[in-house]
C-alpha cells in the first residue's frame, strides 16, 4: 500500500494531468479567479481607504461661522465667548480665523481666484468644531435659523462637502461590490466546468479505480485538487497584479487623493492573505459541489 507522501504526490500527479487535459476549461476557470480576485483585492482597499479616509474627514468636520463685515471686535469676542457655552462645541474647539488670514488661505488654495483683487472680500470667521463628528448637524442647527446672531452673515456645515463626497465614494463601492460577486460566481461556475469535464473524461478510468477497490477519498482526491489548484493560482496571479499596481500606479495616484499619514487602506500583507484564502475557498467551493452532484462514488 502506498505511503502517505506517495498518495500525495500521486494526487497531485493525477490533477496536474487532468488540468493539462482540459487547459483550455482550466485556463479560462484560472483567469476568472484572477479577475474576481484583483476587483475583490481593488474593493477591499478602495473599501477601507474610503473607511480611513471619511473617518478622517468626520475629525476635520468644522463649521464656518462668517461674520458680516461690519461687525466690532467686541461683537465677534461675544459671540465666540458665547459659543464655547454649546454642549455641541469641542472644548477649545473655536479657531478664529480672520479675512487677512482667510485671503492667505484662498491664495494658497486657489491662486487664479484670488488674483488682481482689488480690497479683501473675505470676512472675519469662526472655524467651530463639533465635540463629535455626528453632532455637526446638531451644532449647525443650533446656531442657525432663529438662534442666528445679528453679526453672523453665514454659517456653512462642512459635512454638507463631505456628503457629496461620501455618496461618490459609496457609489463606487456598490459598483465593485456588484462586479465582485458576478466574477466570483463566473468563477465558481468555471471551476466546476472544469472539474466535471474532467469527470466526464475520465469516467471509465473510475470506474475502473472503484471495481479495483480504491477509496472514495482517492477517487475524489484529484478533482478536489483540481479546483483548489485553479483558486490559488488565480489568486496568487491577481496578487502579483497587485504588487505592481502597489509599486508602479499607487505612488502616482496617492499623493493626488490626500497626503494625510492616518489615511490609509488595508495593509497590503493582509489583503494578500485574504484573497489567497478567498481563492482557495472558490477552488473548494466549486469542486466540491461538482463532485457531490456529479461524482457518485
Amino acid at each position: 500500500m502506498p505511503s502517505v507522501t506517495g498518495r500525495g504526490k500521486l494526487l497531485v500527479s493525477e490533477a496536474s494531468w487532468s488540468l493539462g487535459a482540459n487547459l483550455a476549461t482550466t485556463i479560462a476557470a484560472t483567469v476568472t479567479v484572477l479577475i474576481g480576485m484583483f476587483l475583490l483585492g481593488l474593493f477591499i482597499a478602495l473599501g477601507t481607504w474610503t473607511v480611513s479616509w471619511s473617518n478622517h474627514v468626520k475629525r476635520e468636520l468644522v463649521v464656518k461661522v462668517d461674520f458680516v463685515h461690519n461687525a466690532t471686535w467686541a461683537q465677534e469676542t461675544e459671540y465666540a465667548r458665547r459659543l464655547q457655552s454649546n454642549p455641541y462645541v469641542k472644548g477649545g474647539g473655536i479657531r478664529y480665523v480672520s479675512k487677512e488670514v482667510g485671503l492667505r488661505q484662498m491664495q494658497k488654495l486657489y491662486p487664479g481666484l484670488s488674483q488682481n483683487l482689488a480690497e479683501n472680500p473675505l470676512p472675519d470667521r469662526l472655524d467651530v468644531t463639533p465635540n463629535s463628528p455626528e453632532n455637526v448637524d446638531k451644532l449647525y442647527n443650533s446656531i442657525t435659523g432663529a438662534h442666528k446672531s445679528a453679526s453672523v452673515l453665514d454659517v456653512i456645515d462642512g459635512k454638507k462637502v463631505s456628503h457629496r463626497i461620501l455618496q461618490i465614494a459609496h457609489a463606487i463601492e456598490v459598483v465593485f461590490v456588484l462586479a465582485t460577486l458576478v466574477l466570483v460566481a463566473a468563477s465558481i461556475l468555471l471551476i466546476s466546468n472544469t472539474i466535471r469535464l474532467s469527470i466526464f473524461s475520465r469516467r471509465r478510468e473510475i470506474e475502473v479505480m472503484k471495481l479495483v477497490g480504491a477509496t472514495n477519498w482517492f477517487v475524489r482526491g484529484p478533482f478536489m485538487l483540481e479546483g483548489l489548484i485553479c483558486g490559488v493560482l488565480g489568486s496568487m496571479l491577481a496578487v502579483f497584479l497587485l504588487v505592481l499596481g502597489r509599486t508602479f500606479a499607487l505612488p502616482a495616484i496617492l499623493p493626488n487623493l490626500t497626503s494625510d499619514p492616518d489615511v490609509h487602506a488595508m495593509p497590503f500583507p493582509i489583503l494578500a492573505v485574504v484573497l489567497l484564502a478567498t481563492g482557495l475557498g472558490l477552488g473548494a467551493v466549486g469542486s466540491g459541489l461538482t463532485i457531490r452532484r456529479f461524482l457518485k462514488v
